[in-house]
Protein backbone atom coordinates (compact mmCIF):
# COMPACT_ATOMS: atom_id res chain seq x y z
CA UNK A 1 0.00 0.00 0.00
CA UNK A 2 1.14 3.46 -0.77
CA UNK A 3 -0.09 6.92 -1.46
CA UNK A 4 -1.98 7.80 -4.61
CA UNK A 5 -1.09 10.17 -7.43
CA UNK A 6 -3.95 12.40 -8.60
CA UNK A 7 -4.43 10.72 -11.96
CA UNK A 8 -7.67 12.63 -12.42
CA UNK A 9 -5.68 15.76 -13.24
CA UNK A 10 -4.98 14.18 -16.61
CA UNK A 11 -7.90 11.77 -16.83
CA UNK A 12 -10.47 14.54 -16.50
CA UNK A 13 -9.47 15.91 -19.88
CA UNK A 14 -8.43 12.79 -21.76
CA UNK A 15 -10.72 10.03 -22.95
CA UNK A 16 -9.14 6.66 -23.56
CA UNK A 17 -9.14 7.18 -27.33
CA UNK A 18 -7.58 10.65 -27.17
CA UNK A 19 -5.08 9.57 -24.53
CA UNK A 20 -3.27 7.20 -26.88
CA UNK A 21 -3.93 9.04 -30.13
CA UNK A 22 -2.17 12.01 -31.68
CA UNK A 23 -4.80 14.36 -30.34
CA UNK A 24 -4.19 12.91 -26.89
CA UNK A 25 -0.49 13.73 -27.10
CA UNK A 26 -1.21 17.35 -27.82
CA UNK A 27 -3.93 17.52 -25.19
CA UNK A 28 -1.71 15.99 -22.50
CA UNK A 29 1.11 18.37 -23.31
CA UNK A 30 -1.23 21.32 -23.02
CA UNK A 31 -2.96 20.13 -19.85
CA UNK A 32 0.01 18.68 -17.95
CA UNK A 33 3.28 20.23 -19.18
CA UNK A 34 4.98 19.24 -15.94
CA UNK A 35 4.32 15.58 -16.65
CA UNK A 36 5.58 15.84 -20.22
CA UNK A 37 8.83 17.41 -19.03
CA UNK A 38 9.75 15.01 -16.22
CA UNK A 39 11.86 11.88 -16.25
CA UNK A 40 12.95 11.89 -19.90
CA UNK A 41 15.88 9.90 -21.20
CA UNK A 42 15.15 6.46 -19.68
CA UNK A 43 14.86 3.34 -21.76
CA UNK A 44 11.17 3.94 -22.34
CA UNK A 45 9.37 1.52 -24.61
CA UNK A 46 12.08 0.96 -27.21
CA UNK A 47 12.43 -2.71 -28.10
CA UNK A 48 14.43 -4.79 -30.52
CA UNK A 49 13.73 -8.07 -32.24
CA UNK A 50 10.16 -7.28 -33.34
CA UNK A 51 7.80 -10.23 -33.46
CA UNK A 52 7.73 -10.86 -29.75
CA UNK A 53 8.12 -14.63 -29.32
CA UNK A 54 10.06 -15.40 -26.12
CA UNK A 55 10.82 -18.99 -27.02
CA UNK A 56 11.99 -18.69 -30.65
CA UNK A 57 15.43 -18.04 -32.06
CA UNK A 58 14.98 -14.29 -32.63
CA UNK A 59 16.47 -11.84 -30.18
CA UNK A 60 13.94 -9.98 -28.04
CA UNK A 61 14.52 -7.04 -25.70
CA UNK A 62 11.87 -6.35 -23.09
CA UNK A 63 11.84 -3.16 -21.04
CA UNK A 64 10.64 -3.16 -17.43
CA UNK A 65 9.79 -0.37 -14.97
CA UNK A 66 9.32 -0.72 -11.23
CA UNK A 67 9.76 1.38 -8.07
CA UNK A 68 11.55 -1.14 -5.87
CA UNK A 69 14.64 -0.71 -3.74
CA UNK A 70 16.63 -2.66 -1.15
CA UNK A 71 15.43 -6.25 -0.57
CA UNK A 72 12.68 -6.15 -3.17
CA UNK A 73 15.07 -4.74 -5.76
CA UNK A 74 17.43 -7.68 -5.30
CA UNK A 75 14.54 -10.11 -5.63
CA UNK A 76 13.58 -8.49 -8.96
CA UNK A 77 17.17 -8.62 -10.20
CA UNK A 78 17.38 -12.31 -9.29
CA UNK A 79 14.09 -12.98 -11.06
CA UNK A 80 15.21 -11.24 -14.26
CA UNK A 81 18.64 -12.91 -14.24
CA UNK A 82 17.08 -16.36 -13.87
CA UNK A 83 14.72 -15.76 -16.78
CA UNK A 84 17.49 -14.48 -19.04
CA UNK A 85 19.64 -17.52 -18.19
CA UNK A 86 16.79 -19.86 -19.12
CA UNK A 87 15.92 -17.80 -22.22
CA UNK A 88 19.21 -16.54 -23.72
CA UNK A 89 17.41 -14.94 -26.66
CA UNK A 90 15.59 -12.54 -24.28
CA UNK A 91 17.14 -9.45 -22.70
CA UNK A 92 15.21 -7.60 -20.02
CA UNK A 93 16.26 -4.00 -19.41
CA UNK A 94 15.07 -2.87 -15.99
CA UNK A 95 14.58 0.76 -14.99
CA UNK A 96 13.93 1.65 -11.36
CA UNK A 97 11.81 4.77 -10.96
CA UNK A 98 11.02 6.36 -7.56
CA UNK A 99 7.48 5.48 -6.52
CA UNK A 100 6.35 9.11 -6.45
CA UNK A 101 7.50 9.52 -10.06
CA UNK A 102 6.45 6.24 -11.66
CA UNK A 103 2.82 7.15 -12.26
CA UNK A 104 3.74 10.51 -13.73
CA UNK A 105 6.31 8.79 -15.92
CA UNK A 106 3.70 6.35 -17.19
CA UNK A 107 1.39 9.21 -18.12
CA UNK A 108 4.24 11.02 -19.82
CA UNK A 109 5.29 7.86 -21.65
CA UNK A 110 1.74 7.20 -22.84
CA UNK A 111 1.46 10.64 -24.43
CA UNK A 112 4.91 10.35 -26.03
CA UNK A 113 4.60 6.72 -27.11
CA UNK A 114 7.55 5.72 -24.93
CA UNK A 115 6.35 3.09 -22.48
CA UNK A 116 8.06 -0.06 -21.21
CA UNK A 117 6.84 -3.49 -22.21
CA UNK A 118 6.20 -4.51 -18.60
CA UNK A 119 5.40 -2.35 -15.58
CA UNK A 120 4.90 -3.00 -11.88
CA UNK A 121 1.63 -1.38 -10.76
CA UNK A 122 0.60 -0.58 -7.19
CA UNK A 123 -2.71 -2.48 -7.22
CA UNK A 124 -5.03 0.44 -6.28
CA UNK A 125 -3.76 2.20 -9.42
CA UNK A 126 -4.40 -0.71 -11.76
CA UNK A 127 -7.96 0.14 -12.77
CA UNK A 128 -7.01 3.79 -13.24
CA UNK A 129 -4.32 3.01 -15.79
CA UNK A 130 -6.55 0.42 -17.47
CA UNK A 131 -9.27 3.07 -17.81
CA UNK A 132 -6.78 5.50 -19.33
CA UNK A 133 -5.78 2.95 -21.97
CA UNK A 134 -2.20 2.58 -20.78
CA UNK A 135 -2.35 -1.20 -20.22
CA UNK A 136 -2.80 -4.08 -22.65
CA UNK A 137 -5.95 -6.19 -22.46
CA UNK A 138 -4.73 -9.71 -21.68
CA UNK A 139 -8.15 -11.27 -21.09
CA UNK A 140 -7.66 -13.96 -23.73
CA UNK A 141 -4.16 -14.81 -22.55
CA UNK A 142 -5.37 -15.22 -18.97
CA UNK A 143 -8.30 -17.36 -20.14
CA UNK A 144 -6.06 -19.66 -22.19
CA UNK A 145 -3.56 -19.85 -19.33
CA UNK A 146 -6.31 -21.20 -17.06
CA UNK A 147 -4.67 -20.23 -13.74
CA UNK A 148 -6.86 -17.32 -12.61
CA UNK A 149 -8.74 -19.47 -10.09
CA UNK A 150 -5.46 -20.18 -8.28
CA UNK A 151 -5.43 -16.61 -6.92
CA UNK A 152 -7.18 -15.00 -3.98
CA UNK A 153 -10.30 -13.23 -5.22
CA UNK A 154 -9.28 -9.71 -4.17
CA UNK A 155 -5.87 -9.65 -5.90
CA UNK A 156 -7.28 -11.02 -9.15
CA UNK A 157 -10.15 -8.52 -9.06
CA UNK A 158 -7.65 -5.69 -8.76
CA UNK A 159 -6.38 -6.48 -12.27
CA UNK A 160 -9.85 -6.31 -13.83
CA UNK A 161 -11.53 -3.22 -15.27
CA UNK A 162 -14.98 -3.30 -16.88
CA UNK A 163 -14.86 -7.08 -17.09
CA UNK A 164 -11.49 -7.30 -18.84
CA UNK A 165 -8.16 -8.41 -17.43
CA UNK A 166 -5.17 -6.06 -17.62
CA UNK A 167 -2.44 -7.96 -15.78
CA UNK A 168 -1.62 -10.45 -13.04
CA UNK A 169 -1.33 -10.07 -9.26
CA UNK A 170 2.28 -10.58 -8.13
CA UNK A 171 2.19 -10.15 -4.36
CA UNK A 172 -0.29 -8.93 -1.78
CA UNK A 173 -0.71 -7.44 1.65
CA UNK A 174 -3.64 -6.45 3.82
CA UNK A 175 -4.47 -5.14 7.28
CA UNK A 176 -5.01 -7.06 10.51
CA UNK A 177 -5.45 -6.23 14.18
CA UNK A 178 -2.25 -6.40 16.25
CA UNK A 179 -2.25 -6.82 20.03
CA UNK A 180 0.29 -6.41 22.83
CA UNK A 181 -0.34 -9.76 24.51
CA UNK A 182 1.04 -8.55 27.83
CA UNK A 183 -1.42 -5.67 27.85
CA UNK A 184 -4.29 -8.01 27.01
CA UNK A 185 -3.36 -10.30 29.89
CA UNK A 186 -2.98 -7.44 32.36
CA UNK A 187 -6.39 -6.01 31.39
CA UNK A 188 -8.02 -9.43 31.43
CA UNK A 189 -9.39 -9.21 27.90
CA UNK A 190 -9.33 -11.54 24.92
CA UNK A 191 -8.42 -10.57 21.37
CA UNK A 192 -11.40 -8.61 19.98
CA UNK A 193 -13.32 -10.43 17.27
CA UNK A 194 -16.19 -8.03 16.59
CA UNK A 195 -16.99 -4.37 17.13
CA UNK A 196 -18.64 -4.91 20.50
CA UNK A 197 -15.63 -6.75 21.89
CA UNK A 198 -13.34 -4.16 20.30
CA UNK A 199 -15.13 -1.34 22.13
CA UNK A 200 -15.03 -3.29 25.40
CA UNK A 201 -11.34 -4.11 24.99
CA UNK A 202 -10.39 -0.52 24.16
CA UNK A 203 -12.14 0.69 27.31
CA UNK A 204 -10.25 -1.76 29.54
CA UNK A 205 -6.91 -1.31 27.76
CA UNK A 206 -6.90 2.49 28.02
CA UNK A 207 -4.87 3.34 31.09
CA UNK A 208 -2.40 6.12 31.84
CA UNK A 209 -0.37 6.86 28.72
CA UNK A 210 -1.66 3.75 26.98
CA UNK A 211 -4.60 4.06 24.57
CA UNK A 212 -6.72 1.12 23.57
CA UNK A 213 -6.22 1.34 19.82
CA UNK A 214 -4.06 3.15 17.26
CA UNK A 215 -5.02 3.63 13.61
CA UNK A 216 -3.98 5.97 10.83
CA UNK A 217 -6.50 8.63 9.82
CA UNK A 218 -3.91 10.87 8.18
CA UNK A 219 -4.99 13.00 5.23
CA UNK A 220 -3.47 10.70 2.61
CA UNK A 221 -4.26 7.37 1.02
CA UNK A 222 -3.04 5.67 4.20
CA UNK A 223 -6.03 7.07 6.09
CA UNK A 224 -8.50 5.80 3.48
CA UNK A 225 -6.70 2.47 3.33
CA UNK A 226 -7.10 1.96 7.08
CA UNK A 227 -10.75 3.01 7.29
CA UNK A 228 -12.19 1.15 4.28
CA UNK A 229 -12.21 -2.28 5.98
CA UNK A 230 -14.45 -0.86 8.70
CA UNK A 231 -16.81 0.55 6.06
CA UNK A 232 -16.99 -2.79 4.28
CA UNK A 233 -17.37 -4.69 7.58
CA UNK A 234 -20.47 -2.59 8.29
CA UNK A 235 -22.02 -3.82 5.04
CA UNK A 236 -21.55 -0.48 3.25
CA UNK A 237 -19.31 0.74 0.44
CA UNK A 238 -18.18 4.00 -1.12
CA UNK A 239 -21.54 4.35 -2.85
CA UNK A 240 -23.33 4.21 0.51
CA UNK A 241 -21.32 6.42 2.85
CA UNK A 242 -24.48 8.17 3.99
CA UNK A 243 -26.17 4.97 5.16
CA UNK A 244 -26.56 3.17 8.46
CA UNK A 245 -23.43 1.18 7.75
CA UNK A 246 -21.37 4.13 6.54
CA UNK A 247 -22.31 6.25 9.52
CA UNK A 248 -21.66 3.35 11.91
CA UNK A 249 -18.13 2.82 10.58
CA UNK A 250 -17.33 6.51 10.95
CA UNK A 251 -18.96 6.68 14.38
CA UNK A 252 -16.88 3.74 15.63
CA UNK A 253 -13.66 5.70 15.15
CA UNK A 254 -15.18 9.03 16.23
CA UNK A 255 -16.56 7.53 19.46
CA UNK A 256 -13.21 5.92 20.35
CA UNK A 257 -11.48 9.29 19.88
CA UNK A 258 -14.13 11.16 21.84
CA UNK A 259 -13.87 8.70 24.74
CA UNK A 260 -10.08 9.00 24.81
CA UNK A 261 -9.56 5.36 23.85
CA UNK A 262 -7.89 6.45 20.61
CA UNK A 263 -5.62 9.47 20.43
CA UNK A 264 -6.83 12.66 18.77
CA UNK A 265 -3.49 12.62 16.97
CA UNK A 266 -4.53 9.76 14.68
CA UNK A 267 -5.48 12.42 12.12
CA UNK A 268 -1.74 13.14 11.81
CA UNK A 269 -0.37 9.59 12.03
CA UNK A 270 0.74 7.55 9.06
CA UNK A 271 1.14 3.80 9.49
CA UNK A 272 4.77 4.12 10.59
CA UNK A 273 3.65 6.45 13.39
CA UNK A 274 0.99 3.92 14.40
CA UNK A 275 3.74 1.32 14.72
CA UNK A 276 5.76 3.66 16.94
CA UNK A 277 2.79 4.07 19.27
CA UNK A 278 2.40 0.30 19.50
CA UNK A 279 6.07 -0.55 20.04
CA UNK A 280 6.40 2.21 22.67
CA UNK A 281 3.36 0.76 24.44
CA UNK A 282 1.31 3.89 23.92
CA UNK A 283 -1.36 1.74 22.23
CA UNK A 284 -2.30 -1.81 23.19
CA UNK A 285 -3.91 -2.56 19.82
CA UNK A 286 -3.15 -1.29 16.33
CA UNK A 287 -4.30 -1.76 12.76
CA UNK A 288 -1.34 -2.37 10.45
CA UNK A 289 0.17 -4.50 7.69
CA UNK A 290 2.76 -7.28 7.33
CA UNK A 291 5.50 -4.84 6.29
CA UNK A 292 5.71 -3.89 9.99
CA UNK A 293 6.76 -7.35 11.18
CA UNK A 294 10.45 -6.75 10.47
CA UNK A 295 10.66 -3.25 11.98
CA UNK A 296 8.71 -4.29 15.08
CA UNK A 297 10.88 -7.34 15.66
CA UNK A 298 14.01 -5.21 15.26
CA UNK A 299 12.91 -2.14 17.22
CA UNK A 300 11.11 -3.87 20.10
CA UNK A 301 12.54 -7.40 20.36
CA UNK A 302 11.20 -7.94 23.90
CA UNK A 303 7.61 -6.94 23.08
CA UNK A 304 5.20 -9.87 22.92
CA UNK A 305 2.51 -9.49 20.30
CA UNK A 306 0.17 -11.32 17.97
CA UNK A 307 -2.07 -10.55 15.02
CA UNK A 308 -5.62 -11.61 14.24
CA UNK A 309 -8.35 -10.76 11.71
CA UNK A 310 -9.86 -7.28 11.91
CA UNK A 311 -12.95 -7.29 14.13
CA UNK A 312 -16.11 -7.86 12.13
CA UNK A 313 -19.46 -6.14 12.25
CA UNK A 314 -21.98 -7.47 9.73
CA UNK A 315 -19.17 -9.23 7.88
CA UNK A 316 -15.40 -9.76 7.94
CA UNK A 317 -13.29 -7.47 5.77
CA UNK A 318 -9.80 -6.22 5.05
CA UNK A 319 -8.26 -4.04 2.37
CA UNK A 320 -5.85 -5.15 -0.34
CA UNK A 321 -2.40 -3.76 -1.00
CA UNK A 322 0.50 -5.08 -3.05
CA UNK A 323 1.78 -5.06 -6.60
CA UNK A 324 0.57 -6.35 -9.95
CA UNK A 325 2.39 -6.97 -13.23
CA UNK A 326 1.03 -5.47 -16.45
CA UNK A 327 1.96 -5.18 -20.10
CA UNK A 328 1.54 -1.79 -21.71
CA UNK A 329 -0.79 -1.32 -24.65
CA UNK A 330 1.96 0.10 -26.85
CA UNK A 331 4.31 -2.87 -26.39
CA UNK A 332 5.56 -4.44 -29.63
CA UNK A 333 6.47 -7.60 -27.73
CA UNK A 334 3.22 -8.60 -26.03
CA UNK A 335 3.75 -12.34 -26.64
CA UNK A 336 7.25 -12.31 -25.17
CA UNK A 337 6.13 -10.15 -22.25
CA UNK A 338 3.22 -12.47 -21.51
CA UNK A 339 5.53 -15.51 -21.55
CA UNK A 340 7.70 -13.79 -18.96
CA UNK A 341 4.67 -12.96 -16.78
CA UNK A 342 3.53 -16.59 -16.95
CA UNK A 343 7.01 -17.75 -15.97
CA UNK A 344 7.11 -15.48 -12.92
CA UNK A 345 3.85 -16.97 -11.67
CA UNK A 346 4.94 -20.61 -11.73
CA UNK A 347 4.54 -21.74 -8.09
CA UNK A 348 8.18 -22.59 -7.30
CA UNK A 349 9.47 -19.37 -8.84
CA UNK A 350 6.78 -17.24 -7.25
CA UNK A 351 7.51 -18.81 -3.88
CA UNK A 352 11.23 -18.02 -4.15
CA UNK A 353 10.57 -14.43 -5.25
CA UNK A 354 8.08 -13.67 -2.47
CA UNK A 355 10.32 -15.17 0.20
CA UNK A 356 13.33 -13.13 -0.96
CA UNK A 357 11.25 -9.96 -1.26
CA UNK A 358 9.45 -10.50 2.05
CA UNK A 359 6.02 -10.51 0.40
CA UNK A 360 2.83 -12.55 0.70
CA UNK A 361 1.84 -14.47 -2.44
CA UNK A 362 -1.34 -13.62 -4.31
CA UNK A 363 -1.66 -17.27 -5.37
CA UNK A 364 -3.55 -19.37 -2.83
CA UNK A 365 -1.57 -22.53 -3.53
CA UNK A 366 1.76 -20.77 -3.02
CA UNK A 367 0.52 -19.09 0.16
CA UNK A 368 -0.06 -22.55 1.65
CA UNK A 369 3.68 -23.18 1.66
CA UNK A 370 5.12 -23.79 5.18
CA UNK A 371 7.11 -20.54 4.91
CA UNK A 372 3.82 -18.71 5.48
CA UNK A 373 1.68 -21.29 7.29
CA UNK A 374 4.28 -22.12 9.96
CA UNK A 375 4.63 -18.50 11.06
CA UNK A 376 1.62 -17.41 13.17
CA UNK A 377 1.73 -13.79 12.02
CA UNK A 378 2.17 -14.57 8.32
CA UNK A 379 -0.50 -17.25 8.56
CA UNK A 380 -2.93 -14.68 9.96
CA UNK A 381 -2.25 -12.31 7.09
CA UNK A 382 -2.74 -15.09 4.53
CA UNK A 383 -6.09 -15.91 6.15
CA UNK A 384 -7.11 -12.24 6.06
CA UNK A 385 -6.38 -12.12 2.31
CA UNK A 386 -9.46 -14.31 1.84
CA UNK A 387 -11.64 -11.28 2.62
CA UNK A 388 -9.33 -8.48 1.43
CA UNK A 389 -10.99 -6.23 -1.16
CA UNK A 390 -9.21 -4.14 -3.79
CA UNK A 391 -9.66 -0.40 -4.18
CA UNK A 392 -10.78 -0.87 -7.77
CA UNK A 393 -12.98 2.19 -8.26
CA UNK A 394 -11.66 3.46 -11.59
CA UNK A 395 -9.79 6.62 -12.61
CA UNK A 396 -11.64 8.90 -10.19
CA UNK A 397 -10.44 6.98 -7.15
CA UNK A 398 -7.88 9.61 -6.05
CA UNK A 399 -10.69 12.20 -5.82
CA UNK A 400 -12.93 9.69 -4.05
CA UNK A 401 -10.19 8.90 -1.56
CA UNK A 402 -9.63 12.61 -0.94
CA UNK A 403 -13.32 13.01 -0.04
CA UNK A 404 -13.05 10.12 2.43
CA UNK A 405 -9.96 11.70 3.96
CA UNK A 406 -11.80 15.01 4.39
CA UNK A 407 -14.66 13.17 6.04
CA UNK A 408 -12.36 11.42 8.51
CA UNK A 409 -10.56 14.63 9.38
CA UNK A 410 -13.82 16.49 9.87
CA UNK A 411 -15.54 13.86 12.03
CA UNK A 412 -12.53 12.88 14.12
CA UNK A 413 -11.53 16.45 14.95
CA UNK A 414 -15.11 17.37 15.83
CA UNK A 415 -15.46 19.92 13.04
CA UNK A 416 -18.62 18.14 11.89
CA UNK A 417 -20.96 15.59 13.50
CA UNK A 418 -20.67 12.09 12.06
CA UNK A 419 -23.96 12.33 10.17
CA UNK A 420 -23.07 15.64 8.54
CA UNK A 421 -19.55 14.49 7.62
CA UNK A 422 -20.88 11.30 6.02
CA UNK A 423 -23.53 13.21 4.09
CA UNK A 424 -21.00 15.74 2.79
CA UNK A 425 -18.62 12.97 1.66
CA UNK A 426 -21.42 11.01 0.00
CA UNK A 427 -22.39 14.07 -1.99
CA UNK A 428 -18.86 14.31 -3.34
CA UNK A 429 -18.28 10.60 -3.94
CA UNK A 430 -21.47 9.47 -5.72
CA UNK A 431 -20.94 11.62 -8.85
CA UNK A 432 -17.32 10.45 -9.04
CA UNK A 433 -18.35 6.80 -8.95
CA UNK A 434 -20.79 7.42 -11.78
CA UNK A 435 -18.32 9.36 -13.94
Amino acid sequence: MSEQLDLHDVAASLTRRRFLGAAGVAAAAAIAPGLAACGGGDSGGSTSGGGGGGGGGGKVTLTWWDYFNETNEQAVKDRIAAYQKANPNVTIKRTAVPFAQLKQKLLQGATAGELPDIVVIDNPDHSSFAALGVLADVTEQVKQWGQADKYFEGPMKSTIYEGKNYGLPDNSNCLTLWANTGALKQAGVDMPTDWDSLRAACAKLTSGKQKGLAVSAVKSEEGTFQWLPFLWAAGADLDSLDSDGGRAALALWADLVKSGQMSKSIVNWDQAAVLQQFENQRAALMVNGPWQIGPLTSDAPKLKWKVAPLPKDKTSASVLGGENLAITKSSKNVDAAWKFLQWTQEPDRLRAYNITAGKIPSRKDVAQDPHWTSDPALKAFVAQLEVAKPRAYGPKYPEISAAVQDMLQSALTGDQPVDAAAKTAAGKVKPLLQA
